[in-house]
């Protein structure tokens, strides 16, 4: 039964302090003696809950640099000379993959003014210009020290009253979002008494969710929670909320292969590229070089402001004789830097020797071709076809209708790495010795390093039929015909290019292009639906090299979908973001 009945008068309002500790607070409480506990709108308590629903501005420090607040979509950045508009929150991943694209880069973030940006309490404000905003930026607290409580947030809808100065009810509001709870609390007279509808639910950091049924229960649960995880409330958006525990175990986890040195502004990685790092728990690394020459140093790691660094000592390697702030630490690389012209960049090199694993690896599901290049030509042609990898050596290539046979088998090269060989007298995109370098539960990475060969193959068991939310997107598209009603590549249109056309999205991953009123496609392709090992949705559509539906073949993400519209994007290698929108024909 809800502790709020609508009529009733409260008559005994007694106010009691919750003490804690003589540096804490102060919040107090109505006495249970009535069925709804109220607060004053300005008491410590209500400042509690103010500041457990104020805006967290940390989100988009990519752009801003700065957590005390956030800029209002859409905007526009310009990002390595790519002008990008931010539309929502995935768009900041987009820019922060264009940023990683490139490694040995100098990155450039411009934000194309005017822009409006909301702060804590969600008031806006128009900004013309970067001094504004730098000036703006000078007041925030970084670092986690700002007032917002991030560990926990309120599960919404929540019901609040108001009473008048003789105890009885003049309102209720139902409440939505951060953004209403703040602005009912900011209408709000100074000494007004507010109520809640308990019992409420507060989400932890973890996803976990708690059940509150009274305001001094409210006050304990914000309180414990307040300081239980990492805000990241600094300016580097890019360290994934790593903490040294976790650093350490990354370290050692796997050999590393250096991919970019710097130091003192200085190029060197023509020196160092594909040096390996081996840590040890022990606190030694050794360090082998291209021809498997060993040179034995130490490692250590310490929390710094907001930061962990890392100490390398080597008494001959001096280029990496320093003490490094981890700058990025995700998807199997590690950024260090020290100051402006000291660099380092290392890759994850988790490589499988037995040749028995990698056998049953393959031989475990199917496996789709994300990714395949030859010489430095994409075989654009074969994006997703399937891989079935048989005993007795026996491959097979498909596409869903044309099946190629070979043969394939794991060796070791000269250099001790396992070695794919694939055999395919009909298909020589993929007949070659592809040596791994990076095995994972549901991606395959085969590369040379240094050379413009690579294969990415995609692990897919049983056609993903275990994944609601595949086979929803399928049937969806698979229910009738599609035509192309909008199709962009930057700032250009080329919408019209498609008019008259229309896709099928037939059984068997058939994909069939239509020309007018024809009841027969004048051309086949392919198309799947994958989750990745990222755990993101993407389209596969593949039209071969088509002078005009070739632009459509590549991985799609999806951004919406419904019944009668589907629209993907996706950024080619130069940051360029293409979009189509599919719309269903009636």
């Amino acid at each position: 039964m809800k502790k709020f009945l609508k009529n009733r008068v409260y008559t005994s309002l007694l106010f009691v302090a919750l003490i804690f500790t003589a540096c804490q607070d102060e919040y107090e409480e109505v006495s249970t003696e009535g069925e709804t506990e109220t607060i004053v709108s300005n008491s410590a308590t209500a400042k509690l809950i103010e500041n457990t629903s104020a805006q967290d501005g940390s989100f988009d420090n990519i752009v801003d640099g700065v957590s005390c607040f956030a800029i209002e979509f859409p905007y526009t950045v310009n990002v390595n000379g790519l002008e990008v508009t931010v539309d929502s929150r995935e768009d900041l991943q987009t820019i922060e993959e264009i940023l990683d694209s490139v490694e040995i880069d100098e990155d450039i973030l411009d934000i194309i003014f005017p822009i409006t940006i909301s702060a804590a309490d969600y008031e806006e404000k128009v900004i013309n210009s970067k001094e504004e905003l730098r000036a703006l930026a000078a007041d925030c607290k970084e670092g986690g020290d700002d007032d917002d409580i991030e560990c926990i947030d309120f599960v919404y809808p929540i019901d609040m009253f108001t009473f008048n100065i003789n105890r009885e009810q003049t309102s209720k509001v139902t409440i939505n979002s951060d953004k209403e709870l703040r602005r009912f609390f900011k209408s709000l007279e100074g000494n007004n008494l507010v109520g809640i509808d308990f019992p409420i639910s507060l989400k932890l950091y973890d996803g976990s969710e708690t059940t509150i049924n009274s305001m001094s229960e409210l006050v304990m649960t914000i309180e414990n929670a307040r300081e239980m995880c990492d805000e990241d409330d600094d300016n580097d958006h890019n360290d994934d909320d790593f903490t040294k525990e976790r650093l350490d175990s990354y370290l050692v986890m796997c050999p590393w292969l250096i991919h970019e040195v710097n130091r003192q502004g200085v190029n060197s990685t023509d020196q160092y590229f594909e040096y390996a790092m081996n840590f040890k728990e022990d606190g030694t690394v050794k360090a082998f070089d291209r021809e498997g020459n060993a040179i034995e140093g130490t490692w250590s790691t310490r929390l710094g402001e907001n930061r962990v660094l890392l100490k390398l000592e080597f008494d001959s390697l001096v280029d990496f004789t320093l003490e490094w702030f981890i700058y990025e630490i995700e998807h199997g690389k590690i950024k260090l830097y020290a100051g402006e012209g000291d660099r380092i960049i290392m890759k994850k090199h988790c490589v499988e020797k037995d040749p028995n694993t990698l056998r049953e690896v393959l031989r475990e599901c199917s496996w789709v071709i994300k990714k395949v290049f030859v010489d430095d030509e994409e075989i654009k042609r074969l994006l997703g076809y399937e891989f079935n990898f048989e005993a007795e050596g026996v491959v097979t290539l498909s596409n869903g209708d044309v099946t190629s046979t070979g043969s394939w088998e794991i060796t070791m090269n000269e250099q001790e790495r396992l070695v794919m060989a694939i055999t395919m007298g009909d298909e020589p995109g993929v007949s070659f010795e592809w040596p791994l370098s990076d095995l994972r539960d549901d991606r395959l990475k085969f590369e040379i390093p240094g050379t413009d060969y690579e294969l990415i193959l995609q692990r897919v068991c049983d056609n993903n039929s275990d994944d609601g939310d595949v086979l929803e997107i399928r049937n969806i598209m698979m229910g009738g015909a599609w035509a192309i009603a909008s199709y962009t590549i930057g700032e250009e249109d080329l919408t019209q290019n498609y008019a008259g056309y229309s896709l099928d999205f037939d059984v068997e991953n058939a994909l069939g292009v239509y020309e007018g009123i024809a009841t027969e496609p004048f051309m086949n392709g392919v198309w799947r639906v994958l989750r990745n090992y990222e755990q993101e949705l993407r389209i596969y559509l593949n039209l071969g090299n088509h002078e005009l539906f070739g632009e459509l073949t590549k991985p799609w993400k999806l951004l919406s979908l419904d019944d009668n519209r589907i629209e993907f994007k996706c950024y080619d290698a130069e940051g360029i973001l293409t979009k189509i929108v599919l719309e269903k024909e009636q």
